[in-house]
């Protein structure tokens, strides 16, 4: 069972990359441990896929080494992947910000990358778990299924976000194995959890507000939504990727506003300040708020410094957490095998030849909005050339 490439991983990347390499005539063989290839494909977007963002760049991304992404990206843009959806007659849209979704269903993804697979003559084994690998003249892969021969390998295996589907620590083990480097891993693009959890927080689980979040230099306007434990939303979930656990997140709930100015402009309004900041904020968030941080009376009967205070509450409210919600619940994740291990030509490992590593298993993180489906494109056509 002799192949010119083995690719292990039957998700966004590996199905790509095996696709990309099938058109040259290689002989490819995909593995996938899962019963069925595209696992992730299918949950992602609600179920829509939100396969690229129109308006990618380097600078939606994180890692170690920021301008490693470049020249992946580069040679291979969300347009020449729109051209391929178009090919395939998927009909899409554009949902805000560049975001690109499926009208129908994810699962015309995954069929477009098999029916491409097919096109390269690409070798498919699911339920196939790798046992062992080594390298002599060409890698050697103990499976359950066997044992197969190849002259390139590519690992694809994904990172550790959701491990009900099948998501392990797989190709990081294979990166030790032949010692290259791992950037520490943590959850991204996940939930956040409150450092303190108020009970009358939890009153507000499923309240959703439009704010500007903060950490350090990075900053996103999206919805935040509040969780029984902490908060969610794609603001939150965007910040996530920045966030330092020592460190406060400001929120900006009044982004429209500067609040001191419309408290003082309203100085002498009978109404108390929860009916007062219902009229921008949901009434129970409002209620709650008001409840814990501050005196709920006429706004005529607020002084100067309770005044400042609220309105520093309502344009900078500094909130800590304790913890993210963990693997179970990140969209990706953070860290992998470091890209000084990497070229950024085509993917293949410096100190080993014909070792590829591709996709969310490498230290490149992208935003929520499509840019990981980009990087999972881009990076998986960059090693098909080199294949």
């Amino acid at each position: 069972m002799k192949f010119d490439a083995i690719i292990i991983g039957g998700g966004a990347a590996g199905l790509f990359c095996a696709a990309e390499a099938g058109k040259y005539g290689r002989k490819v063989l995909v593995i996938e441990h899962n019963a069925q290839v595209g696992r992730k494909i299918l949950i992602s977007g609600g179920g829509r896929c939100n396969f690229t963002n129109a308006g990618t760049k380097a600078e939606n991304f994180i890692s170690k080494n920021p301008h490693f992404c470049k020249s992946a990206l580069a040679r291979y843009t969300p347009q020449d992947f729109i051209e391929l959806v178009k090919k395939h007659r998927i009909e899409f849209y554009e949902k805000k910000l560049g975001q690109l979704f499926c009208k129908e269903s994810s699962r015309l993804i995954v069929e477009m990358l098999l029916a491409e697979c097919r096109t390269g003559k690409v070798e498919i084994r699911t339920n196939c778990s790798v046992k062992n690998v080594e390298k002599n003249e060409f890698f050697e892969l103990e499976t359950n299924k066997g044992k197969f021969v190849s002259e390139s390998l590519v690992i694809a295996t994904g990172g550790l976000s959701f491990p009900k589907i099948g998501a392990t620590d797989f190709g990081y083990k294979i990166a030790r194995q032949f010692g290259l480097k791992i950037i520490e891993t943590r959850p991204a693009l996940v939930p956040l959890v409150f450092e303190k959890i108020d009970q009358s927080y939890k009153r507000l689980a499923g309240v959703s507000i439009d704010t500007i979040v903060s950490s350090g230099k990075s900053s996103f306007r999206e919805n935040i939504l509040f969780t029984h434990r902490g908060l969610s939303g794609p603001a939150i979930l965007q910040i996530s990727n920045y966030w330092q656990k020592e460190k406060a997140v400001s929120l900006d709930i009044l982004p429209n506003e500067n609040a001191l100015e419309l408290l003082e402009k309203n100085r002498e309004s009978k109404q108390n300040l929860d009916n007062f900041l219902s009229r921008f904020l949901p009434n129970r968030f409002a209620e709650v708020f008001t409840e814990l941080n501050f005196p709920n009376k006429p706004l005529y009967q607020l002084n100067r410094k309770e005044i400042e205070k609220i309105a520093e509450n309502l344009n900078h409210w500094q909130v800590k957490f304790n913890e993210t919600e963990g693997f179970h619940k990140a969209e990706v994740t953070l860290g992998g095998v470091d890209t000084n291990e990497l070229s950024s030509q085509t993917m293949e490992t410096k100190r080993v030849k014909n070792l590829y590593f591709i996709g969310e298993v490498a230290d490149v993180t992208g935003w929520l909005g499509g840019y990981n489906f980009q990087w999972a494109w881009a990076s998986a056509f960059a090693a098909a050339q080199s294949l």
